[in-house]
């Protein structure tokens, strides 16, 4: 009696693996663009520079002054337009240029796609977190802390904001109908948010209520509040909308937002173009 030996079956790669090495692609492709990197890396350090260098003074009651009460929250701006602005344009090039029509075609989990774009963003906004940090120290004497909870503050305010931003990012990418209107698309309602949430206005607890309102609606005025709590003195607490950092808060609305993000990548997200149909 002959046994027949099978010949043995390859595995598939897992998403995870391929999600890894679709990673290095969007690395390298991104570095391979200077204007790209430089813009990406630029523009928030400029702002900070910038306004750190316009505003003066020292908030009474405290000795944080204007620059290091900005720099936090510049580093929440940061992550949102490393995330919500460049995946969002990326993936809207994808699809206007059949990048994303030939993946969907190839012999690869979509979920692979995502894991590399997240990856790319999440590196390329680790790199201009440390170039912001670097700023505010070197610049403005932004005090490091030095207790392990506020780093840990730090982690858990930076998962959680950059996952929200990069989920909202990938889900907007469908409202730009070409490569080229991403762009616009992308940075109106960052620039918006961006000064509702205060960003750009120091101290944040003086925007006008209805400024206020709208924008404790969206993951970017948490982020920054999440931001502040871990690089500023509790002394700075008046100057805040309320006198608390609100830490549950920030975890729940952040945490909201990522699950919000999700939804809407899954109902929203087009694999091809809207000329292409």
């Amino acid at each position: 009696m002959t046994t027949t030996v099978r010949p043995a079956v390859p595995r598939r790669p897992s998403a995870v693996r391929l999600g890894l090495h679709r990673a290095t692609i969007e690395l390298k492709g991104f570095f391979r663009e200077r204007d790209a990197v430089v813009f990406t890396f630029a523009m928030p350090a400029v702002i900070l520079a910038l306004l750190g260098s316009i505003f003066d003074g020292v908030y009474p009651g405290s000795d944080v002054t204007s620059a290091q009460y900005l720099a936090p929250s510049m580093i929440a701006a940061g992550v949102a337009s490393t995330t919500f602005i460049n995946l969002g344009t990326g993936i809207a090039a994808d699809r206007d240029d059949g990048t994303l029509r030939r993946l969907r075609g190839a012999p690869m989990p979509p979920s692979a796609y995502f894991i590399g774009k997240i990856l790319m963003a999440l590196v390329v906004t680790v790199g201009e977190t440390v170039l912001l940090l670097g700023i505010a120290v070197l610049a403005f004497d932004l005090s490091l802390p030095t207790d392990p909870v506020r780093w840990l503050t730090f982690g858990w305010v930076f998962l959680l904001g950059a996952t929200a931003c990069a989920l909202t990012g990938i889900a907007a990418s469908s409202l730009a109908g070409s490569a080229r209107s991403a762009g616009a698309v992308m940075n109106l309602p960052y620039l918006v948010l961006a000064f509702i949430s205060g960003v750009f206005y120091t101290p944040v607890g003086q925007l006008p209520e209805p400024l206020l309102t709208v924008g404790s609606l969206f993951p970017l005025k948490w982020m920054a509040q999440g931001f502040r709590s871990v690089f500023l003195p509790d002394s700075i607490l008046p100057q805040e909308v309320v006198p608390s950092w609100e830490h549950g808060r920030i975890a729940l609305v952040l945490a909201a937002w990522c699950i919000g993000g999700m939804v809407l990548c899954l109902t929203t997200f087009r694999w091809r173009g809207r000329r292409s149909r």
